[in-house]
């Protein structure tokens, strides 16, 4: 597809996905037929992906879900594409025009093609990169969670990998929403505290904010997360990484998620018990992470690296 109507409104697809779609370094519509059965990694789940928060324009910590992203390809040996980091940056900023989605979440992917019995012929490029545009989600005003055991192996040399392979995530999501629940909590083999199904978790007790450590919990190292625990910074509050069980979540004074699309927000019941929301520490830290992020994207739209 060579033309756009640049002036067009944008098309919203079923559900919030919009109309064009990136595939590799070309735009095209989300109806298009780009991938085929061959490609090995649309079969079996071989492949990385991250999700971008999209700001007046600017992909938000573009930098860190870059990086995050190369890690786990090496890791899982998905090839990413031989654009560099600016280029891929370009591109996603041409899907962003296309479908005038200025202030959208952006999911991108790499899907690994080559390898093992099932690799179709002529497939060419040694992965695809996927990106597509939705509107953003209203969270509300807070979750409710409930708890899976043996959800998380922490030994394995995957844990906090973020791969293609997503299913039992969303298994167990769609299994507690439909008891009523948001969101899950994932145990990981000890009964430790690890993350929920797309989110991290976090515990405040007084001015100490805890969250499970990724090495030791089997949890997904989010962007959000590494902000709170490096970058944003609230007069009086300490963050860190603990190890948590159950307990410590009934006994919390605030307990809360994060994520690229949640940013901070609140859990208002775990298994129907009520959560304490006392607002001494969400409330500053979910202050000094706006104010972070909004420093982020002046810097961006005012040429700064």
């Amino acid at each position: 597809m060579e033309r756009l109507d640049r002036e067009a409104q944008p098309v919203r697809m079923k559900g919030s996905m919009h109309r064009f779609i990136l595939h590799n370094d070309r735009i095209h519509e989300a109806s298009d037929k780009l991938l085929s059965p061959g490609q090995v990694g649309l079969l079996s789940g071989w492949g990385v992906f991250t999700t971008i928060k999209v700001v007046d324009g600017v992909l938000f910590a573009f930098e860190r879900h870059w990086m995050r992203m190369s890690r786990d390809a090496a890791r899982m040996r998905v090839p990413l594409p031989p654009e560099d980091r600016a280029g891929v940056h370009a591109n996603l900023m041409k899907l962003v025009e296309a479908n005038q989605a200025h202030n959208c979440t952006l999911r991108l992917v790499v899907v690994r093609n080559g390898g093992g019995m099932w690799e179709g012929p002529g497939v060419g490029r040694s992965s695809d990169l996927v990106a597509l545009t939705a509107n953003s989600k209203d969270w509300g005003r807070g979750v409710k969670l409930t708890c899976v055991p043996q959800a998380r192996h922490s030994a394995s040399a995957f844990a906090g990998t973020k791969i293609l392979a997503w299913a039992p995530n969303l298994t167990w999501l769609e299994e507690a929403q439909s008891k009523g629940f948001d969101e899950v909590i994932l145990l990981n083999e000890r009964g430790e505290v690890s993350e929920c199904t797309s989110a991290n978790l976090f515990v405040a007790k007084g001015t100490q904010v805890g969250t499970p450590p990724l090495r030791s919990s089997g949890c997904l190292p989010g962007v959000t997360r590494e902000l709170l625990l490096s970058e944003v910074k609230a007069e009086g509050i300490t963050v860190t990484e603990q190890v948590l069980l159950p307990m410590d979540l009934d006994a919390a004074d605030e307990v809360f998620i994060t994520s690229t699309t949640r940013d901070l927000l609140p859990v208002l019941e775990i298994d129907g018990r009520p959560v304490a929301q006392s607002g001494r520490t969400l409330e500053p830290l979910r202050k000094a992470f706006g104010e972070y992020a909004r420093n982020y994207v002046a810097k961006k739209k005012n040429g700064s690296k």
